[in-house]
């Protein structure tokens, strides 16, 4: 069986086969989805702004630049969909949300910050003090803006490279890694503030 690249698709759905836009929602479903989640932090909530973002690709194929990657176009769709669900869960609760400390985690369940904030082999002493470790963390990202927390999210749990993360948050290379070094800076000094 042929594989059509994206633009291809795109291209043979305009003209009207109708099974090249199941073949792109299928392609891109499971992204789309791990990148809103790791942007909004609550399944149910990624699983609506998923079908959101299809809905739109759909409703807005027809004026979509040919001339442009589609895997860049879609990633957009998502990225401003999810903003604008964070910008009215914020109005709405009067708050910032929170990130599970977990999703930080990498596929291995090994944590970038847990390196940083426990020893290896904690007394049983330690551990009472720090059994609320995963809500001061939590806490600490929480104080960053959401392009930071992305980066951060996107790099650790997903393990995507920077140029991925470029290329899915639409932005540049330089800005994405300066974002990344920034966010780890912030972070580091929220927590060695406390």
């Amino acid at each position: 069986m042929k594989t059509y690249t994206d633009e291809q698709l795109v291209t043979n759905y305009l003209k009207g086969d109708e099974e090249s836009l199941g073949i792109l929602i299928k392609r891109y479903l499971k992204p789309i989805y791990s990148f809103v989640y790791r942007y909004v932090g609550d399944e149910q909530e990624a699983e609506d702004i998923v079908q959101d973002v299809f809905l739109k690709v759909w409703r807005n194929l027809k004026k979509f630049d040919q001339k442009k990657k589609f895997k860049t176009w879609i990633f957009s769709i998502a990225k401003n969909a999810s903003v604008d669900f964070l910008r009215k869960s914020r109005s709405a609760s009067g708050g910032k949300r929170t990130i599970p400390f977990s999703d930080f985690e990498n596929e291995k369940g090994e944590n970038i910050f847990a390196e940083t904030l426990a020893d290896k082999n904690p007394l049983p002493d330690e551990l009472f003090k720090r059994a609320g470790i995963a809500e001061i963390i939590s806490a600490a990202i929480n104080q960053l803006a959401p392009k930071y927390r992305m980066v951060l999210s996107a790099r650790y749990h997903s393990q995507s490279t920077f140029r991925e993360i470029a290329e899915n948050l639409n932005e540049p290379l330089n800005t994405v890694k300066s974002r990344y070094r920034r966010a780890l800076i912030m972070l580091r000094k929220l927590l060695t503030g406390l």
